[in-house]
């Protein structure tokens, strides 16, 4: 069978088995109207209508899942309460390096992931250093929840689980992965600039490959704590490392 007893409400199994088709359903559910959010946040400037989508997916687990399902796919209290405070810190590391990469191959231009993501997100530029700490603050809370606890819920929680049963704990990491790195292309790699689109063929890339190793980061960090909280708290911190390079090195 493609699904465990059990896992999915009884509403939905009428409709869908808990595996691979149904993880794919979700991916594109919720996926295409984020990347189309997320490149007309590119051009106004807010990303408010986005911050809906990544609320929504927080209730994804509790819509779709029995207990049973949530406790599944790690939707329960961690197993390693002090490897909480390891994955906030392998997120910021995982940060650290994506922005030394693309520093040391792009410098600061809109080809480097960061640069683009502060200029399309409404970041203002020439911050004096006294104003720093306040928008940073004002930045840094919305993006350590919003997203990290939305997509680890859908991507490393819903999708990954329903993969599990016919891939394995390791293959189904790769396919939510993939969905997870190909979706922030809308971020990053499709460019808005001086009033016209472009795709940054090698930059793109490099980002895909990128998002793609930090959700493996994260999936391992879920691993670790026995909990989705390890994926969570990992994803957290990226973003957090993320704000600090914007405000205090780019800008």
């Amino acid at each position: 069978m493609d699904m465990d007893d059990g896992l999915l409400r009884s509403l939905w199994t009428r409709f869908f088995r808990y595996n691979w088709a149904f993880g794919l359903f979700l991916v594109l559910l919720f996926g295409i109207p984020r990347f189309v959010l997320v490149l007309e946040a590119n051009v106004s400037g807010t990303y408010n209508f986005a911050f809906i989508i990544f609320f929504l997916m927080w209730f994804t687990p509790f819509v779709f899942l029995t207990k049973k399902g949530r406790k599944k796919i790690g939707l329960k209290r961690p197993g390693h309460y002090r490897h909480l405070l390891v994955s906030f810190l392998l997120g910021v590391l995982s940060c650290a390096v994506v922005f030394g990469i693309f520093t040391l191959l792009y410098q600061i231009t809109l080809d480097h992931a960061f640069v683009y993501i502060s200029r399309s997100g409404g970041v203002p530029s020439g911050l004096a250093d006294s104003d720093k700490l306040i928008y940073f603050s004002i930045a840094v809370i919305p993006s350590m929840l919003f997203s990290p606890i939305g997509e680890e819920f859908l991507y490393r929680g819903v999708v990954h689980g329903s993969f599990v049963n016919r891939f394995g704990e390791v293959k189904a990491s790769f396919f939510d992965s993939l969905a997870f790195a190909l979706t922030h292309l809308a971020h990053f790699g499709i460019i808005y600039d001086a009033g016209y689109w472009h795709f940054s063929v090698l930059p793109a890339l490099l980002w895909v490959v990128c998002m793609f190793s930090v959700s493996q980061v994260f999936f391992r960090c879920k691993l670790l704590c026995d909990s989705i909280t390890g994926a969570v708290l990992a994803h957290a911190g990226f973003n957090f490392a993320m704000m600090y390079f914007i405000f205090y090195w780019i800008y």
